[in-house]
């Protein structure tokens, strides 16, 4: 008799951006964890080469990748690769605290891995506020900027994201920037208009591709960038 898949739900927790839930499934090789956001799924540890590579663009690209912001937190592998980097600190921004709680408590190894390094600072806020400076900390000037909060302004995990993806929040994360610093978008596709803005911001912006096959399938990944040349940091408030 073959083997037989099992899905478990290892943590679920609703709230005002909807349910979110930590799956588990089994049974057909090594585990595979799935994190489910206000009923559309977000991401699986089944194939995470585009979020380890989102961390290794970024810190290749900046200048001196010392001090790293990482929006959005899912599962951990993008902040675990930048940890694996020569980083003195690494600040993480998620809006969902439960997925926080859940680092701390070790659910996964890789959100536990990354909980556990001394170099991490959580920060349990909306990262538009953040860029705008509205609370206090984190403050940055950032050596990095890695926004990886939905899976592209084309298929949004909440509707009210694509803020994140409009010129003033865009702004607002270059002018964030440390001189030399980087800023990383991870995306499902290519998103022409994105480009477009990140250019009116930067001309440094580019466009990167990548191709991975998936469930027989050859899919397109894009990770946009702009990076700051050098000059006067801009002073934390």
């Amino acid at each position: 008799m073959g083997s037989v898949e099992a899905v478990e739900t290892i943590a679920r927790r609703p709230g005002p951006r909807g349910e979110v839930v930590l799956r588990v499934r089994s049974g057909l090789g090594p585990d595979i964890h799935e994190l489910i956001v206000n009923g559309a799924f977000a991401m699986d540890s089944s194939e995470t080469f585009t979020e380890r590579r989102l961390a290794e663009l970024a810190l290749s690209g900046a200048a001196r990748p010392r001090r790293v912001l990482v929006a959005g937190l899912g599962l951990g592998y993008t902040a675990a690769q930048v940890l694996g980097g020569n980083v003195e600190r690494l600040d993480v921004v998620e809006i969902e605290e439960c997925l926080i709680d859940w680092a701390h408590a070790g659910l996964t190894p890789t959100l536990a891995a990354v909980a556990a390094d001394p170099r991490t600072r959580f920060h349990a806020a909306d990262i538009r506020l953040v860029l705008a400076r509205v609370p206090d900390e984190p403050a940055g000037p950032w050596d990095a900027i890695i926004l990886d909060v939905d899976n592209g302004p084309d298929f949004l995990i909440h509707g009210a994201n694509d803020a994140l993806y409009a010129e003033p929040s865009l702004a607002a994360a270059y002018a964030r920037l440390a001189p030399g610093g980087i800023c990383a978008i991870w995306c499902q596709g290519a998103v022409p208009e994105l480009l477009a803005t990140l250019r009116r911001i930067a001309p440094t912006a580019d466009q990167h591709t990548f191709t991975r096959v998936r469930d027989g399938r050859n899919l397109d990944y894009v990770i946009y960038t702009m990076t700051r040349p050098g000059g006067a940091a801009v002073p934390a408030r």
